[in-house]
């Protein structure tokens, strides 16, 4: 008698689920409809940009501090019925993320957005959040840091899933030099209720950021300009401009406790370049070389611009060089089965060389 019931009651856990993603789905709709009428109203009055009316929206909408955004009296009237639809305590903190996500999806197609403002997809940011729960499960404290933020998306939704699947939250440093970035990065955070130290510099200008337990960060890639702010890394080229990703690298990694862990999405090519070689000489005797993970290449325009997950480990403490290194490329998310098969390689990589 006791596997039927045990069938049922499956079944009802699946419907109750489906149905919570229902609603789930429904609230971020409806979220991203009030951001976003709202952002349009701003938009058109004040002949800005959406990303920068998005910014102002962001900062009154949880306080429905209409008189902030200096409309006419006839778009004031509109958006305080707009906010009066949105109270923050029928919201957990992922569901605002995925609408917030939405709003800067918008805002880079709307204003035609460079490159460095995209945002990290919730495919590779929930693989990173998976990798990293397996490595700290049972942890009862963590502290993360990204020294290249932008938006603040990869962060949030890290600590959103560590928070639902080892119950942990992180407390939460980011780095961003971006004015625009930096003021949705903070108005995200103060809407999901996340405290976040967060500063408002260049890294690479010896920012005095805390040491923390995990260093995550989608890296920007490409040189950076200013030769004379690079002096005091190792990873600085020996003629011309540095590669920003090594200098962050570098950066994150003193950032770091020892033992602790670096999270960075970086070209799968980071060890093929010309400027690899000093990468190399500053990784021997600071850092372990735990994986690379190579992304599905469906993710990416062409071969070339191909990302993969970089997991580096500070030397000292319990920190040991996993053997073997985990080298590999995920299979295309279309194929389900390959997927979960490669998810559990991971586990067992984990448990059996990484962790022990």
């Amino acid at each position: 008698m006791l596997k039927p019931f045990l069938v049922v009651f499956s079944s009802i856990i699946v419907i109750c689920e489906k149905e919570l993603s229902v609603l789930t789905e429904g609230q971020i709709e409806r979220f991203f409809s009030v951001l976003n009428e709202t952002t349009e109203i701003v938009q058109k009055q004040k002949d800005q940009s959406y990303f920068d009316s998005l910014i102002e929206v962001l900062d009154t909408v949880q306080s429905n501090d209409v008189n902030a955004l200096d409309l006419t009296d006839e778009n004031a009237k509109k958006v305080s019925r707009i906010y009066s639809k949105f109270d923050r305590d029928k919201y957990d903190s992922e569901t605002l993320r995925k609408a917030i996500q939405m709003a800067i999806l918008k805002a880079i197609r709307v204003d035609r957005i460079q490159a460095n403002y995209q945002i990290t997809p919730d495919t590779i940011a929930n693989i990173v959040g998976y990798i990293i729960s397996g490595i700290f499960n049972g942890q009862k404290r963590l502290s993360m840091l990204d020294p290249a933020m932008g938006t603040g998306n990869l962060l949030t939704a890290i600590y959103n899933q560590l928070d639902k699947s080892i119950h942990v939250k992180p407390s939460i440093s980011g780095i961003e030099n971006d004015d625009a970035m930096f003021e949705l990065a903070a108005g995200s955070f103060d809407i999901q209720h996340i405290h976040a130290e967060l500063f408002h510099e260049d890294a690479i200008q010896n920012v005095l950021a805390p040491v923390v337990d995990i260093a995550v960060s989608d890296l920007p890639v490409g040189y950076y300009p200013i030769d004379e702010n690079t002096k005091g890394f190792n990873t600085r080229s020996n003629d011309g401009h540095s590669y920003v990703h090594h200098l962050l690298i570098e950066f994150a990694m003193d950032h770091v406790k020892k033992g602790g862990y670096g999270f960075f999405l970086v070209p799968s090519q980071i060890f093929k370049t010309s400027e690899a070689k000093q990468l190399l000489k500053w990784m021997q005797g600071n850092v372990y070389l735990q994986a690379l993970l190579n992304l599905p290449t469906e993710l990416f325009q062409n071969k070339a611009s191909q990302k993969a997950i970089m997991i580096l480990q500070n030397s000292g403490g319990n920190a040991k060089q996993a053997s073997p290194i985990m080298l590999g490329e995920f299979p295309s998310f279309k194929d389900q089965p390959a997927f979960q098969r490669f998810l559990t390689e991971i586990d067992d990589w984990q448990k059996k060389d990484l962790l022990q």
